[in-house]
């Protein structure tokens, strides 16, 4: 009798040990949610204003540059382009991950900023 009293007692050990785990352990953190982009015509801008490290000020690269303007294209054309960036169709240095981080209404919003710069500076 002593042995199955022992036995019992590591068991009932073990279940409390495991149900103490059980609570200790953190919930899983929800998922991130992040703000909606701003689409304003100055939160565009600000967007599009990333890119000119490349493509210089307002889509209009600095002269004698080899990176082709994006002021003045056709806004079908960026879109175009940047999905082609996004899926890996097109070849890329950098523009394959920068494309990634823009949403398809991020991306349409400043192809329609750029085509509205005209391409004559």
């Amino acid at each position: 009798m002593p042995e199955f009293l022992s036995m019992r007692r590591r068991v009932a050990s073990a279940l409390c040990a495991a149900a103490g785990l059980a609570v200790a352990q953190p919930s899983p953190l929800p998922a991130p949610t992040f703000a909606p982009p701003n689409l304003s015509p100055q939160g565009v801008e600000s967007l599009a204003s990333g890119c000119a490290i490349c493509h210089g000020p307002g889509g209009h690269p600095a002269p004698g540059s080899q990176l082709e303007p994006l002021a003045g294209r056709k806004a079908r054309d960026i879109v175009d382009a940047m999905n082609a960036f996004k899926t890996g169709q097109r070849p890329a240095t950098v523009m394959h991950q920068i494309s990634k981080g823009y949403s398809d209404a991020e991306i349409e919003a400043m192809a329609r900023w750029f085509a509205q710069q005209g391409r004559a500076r």
